[in-house]
């Protein structure tokens, strides 16, 4: 019988800006309570997202797709929402499957005048939301 991995989700929110700390593993099983949680921020009327993934120590494509897609709805909501302290391996996941320009960072959704990113950037994460991003051949991440 497989032990599923742990994954312990803390948020702090201040005013209208969120700190998600993950830790743990993020993978097939646990993907779900990620999306779960940055969605729960939205729903709150959290715009500023945060994510403290220093002390995650698994990734996987399940992972990217969930922060993919968290970005996507915190954008189009017009928020932001920024990855903290990547690992190597997730830099490598990124780096890999070319998103690496959607996690730049956004501007704070405190800012005054905050203009949406440019058009280009959500049809061109869509495409890894559906299907879910494929395996690599040969290997897991």
């Amino acid at each position: 019988m497989r032990v599923p991995p742990v994954l312990n989700v803390h948020r702090r929110d201040t005013d209208n800006r969120a700190l998600i700390t993950l830790t743990g593993e993020i993978d097939l099983d646990s993907a779900p309570l990620v999306h779960a949680s940055l969605e729960r921020c939205l729903h709150d009327g959290i715009r500023a997202i945060d994510v403290d993934v220093t002390a995650v120590t698994f990734y996987d494509h399940n992972s990217l797709n969930a922060f993919l897609c968290a970005l996507l709805h915190t954008t189009a909501a017009g928020g932001s929402l920024q990855l903290r302290d990547p690992s190597p391996a997730l830099e490598r996941l990124v780096a890999l499957t070319g998103s690496g320009s959607l996690f730049l960072t956004l501007p704070d959704a405190h800012a005054g005048s905050w203009t949406p990113p440019q058009p280009f950037l959500l049809p061109q994460a869509a495409h890894w939301l559906t299907p879910a991003l494929p395996a690599l051949p040969g290997g897991v991440l």
